[in-house]
């Protein structure tokens, strides 16, 4: 992982611009334009879409194949993860390599950070899966705004706290 640049527009325009992709996701328009992606590398790069957002990259030769991020809440004490990957590239480890890592990097280096939560739409078993596979547990459901569509759609809520992810490490391999 490392942090999105131009040379990922795209292929990020290309991967975004996906509704297998943009409707699993609550902030991702469809379609998805060169511009768009253009201006997520630059708003990314100059803190506007927070401090926290990193491409997913293969790691044998650095080609970008999604993203993922978190975001604060309020309460100061929870972030929020989220994470996408191009169609290519699904069912293949890379998302939960990488919430694998972000969870650890949050943990790790954010002190003030008591838990993590993750969302998914209900009809999305392969995210599910994901976060399942990373600790979370289910909290509730609810819904959530997606942008692609227009409207809310149903979603899943999951929550990591610390200490179970403490746990989940004392143990070895979560999954």
């Amino acid at each position: 992982m490392r942090a999105p640049h131009e040379e990922d527009i795209d292929a990020l325009a290309h991967l975004a611009n996906n509704a297998k992709v943009a409707t699993m996701v609550s902030r991702m328009p469809h379609p998805y334009t060169a511009n768009d992606a253009a201006d997520f590398v630059w708003r990314t790069r100059n803190g506007e879409i927070g401090k926290c957002v990193y491409a997913i990259t293969k790691a044998e030769n650095g080609a970008f194949i999604g993203c993922c991020g978190v975001e604060p809440h309020t309460d100061g004490k929870t972030v929020e993860i989220g994470y996408w990957l191009g169609e290519p590239y699904w069912n293949q480890g890379y998302t939960t390599e990488a919430c694998h890592a972000l969870v650890d990097m949050v943990f790790r280096t954010r002190q003030d950070v008591d838990q993590i939560d993750a969302r998914c739409r209900v009809m999305n078993v392969a995210s599910r899966r994901v976060i399942q596979k990373c600790g979370f547990q289910f909290q509730g459901s609810g819904l959530a705004a997606s942008l692609a569509l227009g409207s809310n759609v149903p979603v899943e809520w999951y929550r990591l706290d610390r200490k179970t992810w403490m746990s989940l490490r004392s143990w070895g391999n979560i999954a």
